[in-house]
Formats: C-alpha cells, sequence, structure tokens
C-alpha cells in the first residue's frame, strides 16, 4: 500500500506548519483542482479528494499527531519522495485504503465537504490598486471616486473615503470589491494603497511637514517676524538675524498627524531671494554697501 503524503498533496514541504497555514494550503489546492473548473477530469476529481482527504486528518490535533508519527518514518524514503501519487480508493469511496487502514471511521471536520459531495465555498482572490492623493487632502480627508476595470472587463466606480490623517502606504480595505468567489463562497476584499503625493507649497518628510520660507538679503541680515503657512493655520514666526539661506527653521506640533492624536513639526527651509530689478535708490544703497563691508563669503573666515 503507497504511503500517502498529505502534507505534499497540500503542497507543504515540511510537518512543521500551523492549523492557519494548513487551511490556506487546503484552499488554494481546493481551488486549483475543483471539478467544477477542471469538468470532465476523472484524475483531477480523485486528486480533489485526497486533498479533502488530506486537510481532515491534518487540520485535526489528535489525527494530525498520529498521523506525523507515520510521516517521520517515511519521509525520505522512495515512495515519499515520487511526485504526487493517488492511492486506491473503492469506486464509491470517499476515502483511500491508506486511510481507512489507518484511522479507520472518517473524522468529522465541518469545513470538509466531500463527504455529502456539497461543492466547497471557495472566498475570492482579494485584487489591489493604488491612487494619488494630495497632501492636503490627505491631512483634511477627501472623498474620492476612482474607476477600475473589473475582471468582466468593465469599469466599475467605486467611492473611496479617504480618512483624515491617512499614512503614506497606508492601504483602505474595501469588503467584497474583490474578485467573485466560488460555490457560494464570499467576494473577496479590495485593498487601495494609498499614495500622498507632495506639492509646490508642502513636502511630506515621516510626520515632518517642510515648506519654503522665502526672505530678502535685508530680511536674512536684520532678522524679521514673518508669517508662514502651515497646513491647516497661519503662522507668525521670527527670523534671527544673520540667518543663511539653507538653514531651517522648527516649529512644533504644526506638521502632519501622527495618528497618536498629536502633529509632527513644520521645518520652514530659508531661502535668500534676491531682487533681479533694482531701483536706482537701492542700487545707490547695495553699492554703499559693498563699498563699506568687510564680508567675503568665499573667505573661510566669513563661515566661522
Amino acid at each position: 500500500m503507497i504511503f500517502k503524503d498529505y502534507y505534499k498533496i497540500l503542497g507543504l514541504e515540511t510537518n512543521k506548519v500551523n492549523n492557519d497555514e494548513i487551511k490556506i494550503a487546503f484552499r488554494e489546492q481546493a481551488k486549483k483542482y475543483h471539478p467544477d473548473v477542471n469538468t470532465g477530469n476523472a484524475s483531477t476529481e480523485e486528486r480533489f479528494k485526497d486533498i479533502n482527504e488530506a486537510y481532515r486528518v491534518l487540520s485535526n490535533s489528535s489525527s494530525k499527531r498520529k498521523y506525523d508519527r507515520m510521516w517521520n518514518n517515511h519521509v525520505g524514503k522512495r515512495q515519499s519522495n515520487k511526485s504526487y501519487e493517488e492511492s486506491k480508493r473503492d469506486k464509491d469511496s470517499l476515502f483511500s485504503d491508506f486511510f481507512n487502514m489507518f484511522f479507520g471511521t472518517p473524522i468529522q471536520n465541518k469545513e470538509d465537504t466531500s463527504k455529502t459531495k456539497k461543492k466547497v465555498p471557495i472566498k475570492g482572490d482579494n485584487i489591489e490598486t493604488e491612487i494619488n492623493v494630495g497632501i492636503e487632502d490627505a491631512y483634511f480627508g477627501i472623498e474620492k471616486k476612482i474607476s477600475l476595470r473589473t475582471v468582466a472587463g468593465k469599469m466599475k466606480t467605486f467611492s473611496v473615503k479617504i480618512p483624515s490623517g491617512i499614512r503614506d502606504g497606508e492601504k483602505i480595505r474595501l469588503l467584497g470589491q474583490g474578485k467573485q468567489g466560488q460555490n457560494g463562497g464570499k467576494n473577496g476584499d479590495m485593498f487601495i494603497k494609498i499614495n500622498i503625493e507632495n506639492n509646490n507649497k508642502f513636502k511630506l518628510q515621516g510626520y515632518d511637514v517642510v515648506t519654503d520660507l522665502f526672505l530678502t538679503p535685508w530680511e536674512a541680515a536684520l532678522g524679521k517676524r514673518v508669517n508662514i503657512d502651515s497646513i491647516d493655520d497661519t503662522v507668525s514666526l521670527y527670523v534671527p538675524p544673520g540667518i543663511q539661506s539653507g538653514e531651517k527653521v522648527r516649529i512644533p506640533q504644526k506638521g502632519y498627524k501622527d495618528g497618536r492624536g498629536s502633529r509632527g513639526d513644520l521645518i520652514a527651509e530659508v531661502k535668500t531671494v534676491v531682487p533681479k530689478k533694482l531701483t536706482d535708490d537701492e542700487k545707490e544703497l547695495f553699492e554703499k554697501l559693498k563699498n563699506i563691508s568687510s564680508f567675503n563669503p568665499r573667505a573661510k573666515s566669513s563661515h566661522n
């Protein structure tokens, strides 16, 4: 009598697996070899019965322990190294000679349907897609409509509610909007990955938001209190004298939501802007400054 490697029948390479892994393997094999998708194929029907038989044994902790003792004695021998091979069963029997010899009366398992010859409900596959959302829309939340092509080739429009403060890369789950289930099984789900897009004003870095702080040369040199926009507010910010272009000023708790009731920071990056055109008075003042100032940014000492 041929020893039956139930783990191999379920596509598993080892007996060091838990119940969840066994269940997932069973469903994958059942979906692949189900008679409804392999009409008229006798060998596939036999394979499907063996898949159910394997699941009956391995999903029951008591029978699994009993089977594992035999499995450990057979793995590595010639028969267990063969590719999948059916053992004989009576024409009308739901279980093989190996099963009946070793386990006797079939084990009760509500998920196995070969005994009653009912169709096994199989959940449909999940599908994944992604959409881009602007940083401000992600911060405040928004409802977006997306159109996707279904498995049948038709376009379908979904309404997706983007919650306020969603994180970049986070996924939204739409229950039952995946591929259709088989034999009365539930439809799969749709997972939508959210990609947060920066704009010309704000850039997301973790939970911090970076923005530009444009200053005139005299504001940077003399210092000034200025107003700067955060995502949801206008902030008053003091710029110290002598601040350099490229320096960053951090304003606490004015960045992006962190999902814990707090916020990141707003980071203002200084960019000094020189006027392209000068009035005669401005030009005269700059000429005067040039003549009286000893500052040379190209000299090493000027950076200390």
